[in-house]
């Protein structure tokens, strides 16, 4: 069997990006954070989050509802095309049922509500990343997959 680096950075690390217009919520979100390791990046348009995102490694990302230029659909189908997507959490300050069910149905991770709970949000990030790093760690090595082709 292939060995797996478990420390990777990538793997160790929790990189969340915050997309969202409103500086108060960058602030929130750099309070909620700062007694933990955990690195926050921000930015407030759909386009800057595209280049953030193919220059650092993204677990998790906190994505306003609406933005400037496009919304957190348009976001998730961006993301879908990632070798290893980090998992995104929608937010929004009329955080309803309806939008829960479509985001978890078109694959997202959560929603958080506006403002934000601090524990809430330190629990579904925290949920969110370990999510995506067990995926990450139960994917298939190269080596695994050459070697269930070659069974085949």
């Amino acid at each position: 069997m292939a060995s797996r680096n478990l420390t990777s950075p990538t793997v160790q690390r929790v990189n969340v990006l915050a997309i969202t217009p409103k500086i108060v919520d960058h602030r929130t979100l750099t309070r909620i954070f700062a007694h933990s390791d955990w690195k926050l990046f921000g930015v407030g348009t759909l386009r800057e989050a595209k280049d953030l995102l193919r220059e650092e490694p993204i677990s998790v990302v906190i994505c306003e509802q609406e933005l400037p230029d496009g919304t957190w659909k348009d976001l998730l189908e961006e993301l879908s095309r990632s070798e290893r997507p980090p998992h995104l959490v929608v937010t929004s300050r009329m955080a309803d049922d309806q939008l829960w069910a479509e985001v978890l149905n078109r694959g997202g991770y959560d929603v958080l509500a506006q403002p934000f709970d601090p524990t809430e949000v330190f629990r579904v990030v925290s949920l969110a990343w370990r999510h995506w790093r067990d995926s990450i760690l139960m994917m298939p090595t190269v080596g695994e997959l050459r070697a269930s082709t070659a069974l085949a």
